[in-house]
């Protein structure tokens, strides 16, 4: 996180060095900034900053290709002339653990069409989850597990 701040104070230096105070020179600027971060990372301890980047945006593209992916399925489920749904309430059990990890996976469940994250059991051990169709809840486990849960873990740990 001191890294991240350490990047932002670059890219405001370039905005009043160039003294164009726009978005893309920002933006320009926090790109400079990290490449500049990254030619000195042996020196102060960047190598987890660059990491953590690099998992945030699998994570990112992740859900993208989630997204995408379950919106063509259920476009497929609701135009098909016979809709053979079996929708339903499965639990899945979790492995994150912070707060902050289940928020993200349960939001990312919802905001994947076809799914929706019902509620998380006190114990925080389980979420439950509602599945426009769960014909095969083991493969919507594992897709789960394999998929997004297994990201979080790479990119906040």
């Amino acid at each position: 996180m001191k890294l991240f701040l350490i990047n932002v104070l670059l890219a405001f230096a370039w905005m009043a060095v160039s003294g164009s105070f726009s978005l893309a020179n920002m933006i320009f600027g926090f790109l400079l900034g990290g490449f500049a971060l990254y030619l000195i990372r042996e020196q102060v301890g960047s190598l987890g900053y660059f990491r953590r980047t690099a998992k945030l945006i699998s994570l990112g593209w992740l859900f993208l290709y989630e997204l995408v992916l379950s919106a063509w399925k259920v476009a497929k489920l609701v135009l098909s002339p016979k809709m053979d749904l079996k929708p339903g309430i499965f639990s899945y059990p979790l492995t994150v653990e912070r707060d902050f990890e289940i928020t993200l996976l349960a939001n990312l469940i919802t905001l994947t069409p076809g799914t929706l994250s019902v509620d998380v059991s006190e114990d925080r051990k389980t979420l439950y989850v509602h599945a426009l169709d769960c014909s095969d809840v083991e493969q919507l486990r594992r897709d789960i597990s394999q998929g997004f849960e297994h990201r979080i873990k790479e990119a906040f740990r």
